[in-house]
């Protein structure tokens, strides 16, 4: 019965088999291994596009590594000011691009608008070599209040960045449950959108420690070298990358990633609805994913938590604000406890 994060769910009986199926024998160190290259062209083939793709065992090494490789250290990165990349990577952005610094653009809900983007770029260059020049834009797919960007709202951004010559980022790690509910392709949700990198989660759905860097756009990709050397020197090329690799491969077989991010989208939609329902809660925001953020009164907190219940309080969302995460193993029993629990203790408080 713990709500707290989709990181605290285990590793799904699918990825698990793979793991101990590539387990057996030797295979070449590094990425040279076999199963590093099938995945790489499945990718490929998901994406409907031509790829780079570099495995990474974190979502931190692969947000920084992504940036990195589009910002230099003297650059801006445009973000906003709730996403993963300016508060809860450790500044590891910064470390990676040697110094770049990362400006907050605002916007509800998580997200911002291309028209909020330009705002905030309309005096940015003016002071010339005295200030850090705009080089990237990044977004999350979910985003770190569960909402999700639309291909259109991408693209709006996307032209921006065009004209600006500023590379797009998205950081992924929720990029499966965004699209479940976008019901597009991959590739219209990324790089037909103008999405240059993808931060690819798979950990947050399922896999052990499985992230991976997608490259689509032609002018990074043919920095393919560079990007291995950064990954090296970050410490992300596993000697055994097969055991990384193959968490990839099982994570896109026979659609795991989308039906383990179906079930948590419709497990966060049924606690939503429920929660909705009981008078003095309310969300503050939309429930587009597999996160949700009610307003709970103290007494009901402290009520789900006697029964049992784990969760965080989230002041972002307001001062009576937590955070519920559903994950691909959420019980729909547990939901409905969770739902009991806080009718119970809602009616006590009225």
């Amino acid at each position: 019965m713990n709500f707290g994060s989709d990181n605290m769910a285990g590793c799904s009986p699918e990825m698990l088999e793979t793991l101990a199926r590539v387990n057996g024998g030797r295979a070449m160190p590094y990425g040279a291994d076999l199963v590093t290259e099938r995945v790489k062209g499945t990718i490929a083939e998901v994406f409907e596009t031509e790829v780079e793709v570099f495995p990474v065992a974190t979502g931190t090494a692969a947000n920084a590594l992504s940036l990195a490789l589009m910002c230099p250290a003297w650059g801006a990165v445009w973000c906003h000011p709730e996403s993963h990349v300016n508060t809860d990577e450790c500044a590891a952005p910064e470390f990676y691009t040697g110094g770049a610094k990362l400006i907050g653009v605002h916007g509800p809900h998580g997200k911002f608008t291309a028209g909020a983007l330009a705002s905030a770029l309309q005096y940015a260059g003016y002071r010339g070599v005295h200030e850090a020049l705009p080089a990237a834009v990044s977004i999350s797919q979910a985003s770190e209040s569960g909402t999700i960007y639309t291909p259109a709202e991408i693209a709006a951004i996307a032209e921006l960045c065009r004209g600006r010559e500023l590379g797009l980022h998205m950081d992924g790690a929720r990029f499966a449950n965004a699209l479940v509910t976008l019901g597009c392709t991959p590739a219209e949700a990324t790089w037909k959108a103008g999405v240059d990198i993808l931060s690819f989660g798979a950990t947050k759905n399922g896999a052990l420690a499985a992230e991976a860097v997608v490259i689509f756009a032609e002018r990074l990709r043919s920095r393919a070298a560079e990007m291995g050397f950064r990954r090296k020197r970050a410490a992300h090329l596993f000697s055994k990358m097969r055991f990384l690799s193959a968490q990839l491969e099982a994570y896109l077989a026979d659609d795991l990633w989308l039906r383990s991010a179906g079930h948590a989208n419709a497990m966060a939609a049924r606690l939503a609805e429920g929660l909705a329902a009981i008078a003095g809660v309310s969300l503050a925001h939309p429930v587009e994913a597999n996160e949700i953020f009610p307003i709970l009164p103290q007494a009901v907190r402290q009520g789900l938590r006697d029964d049992g219940f784990q969760f965080y309080d989230w002041p972002d969302a307001g001062p009576d604000g937590v955070r519920l995460i559903c994950a691909f193993d959420t019980a729909e029993a547990d939901v409905d406890a969770f739902l009991d629990s806080a009718r119970r203790h809602a009616a006590a408080v009225a």
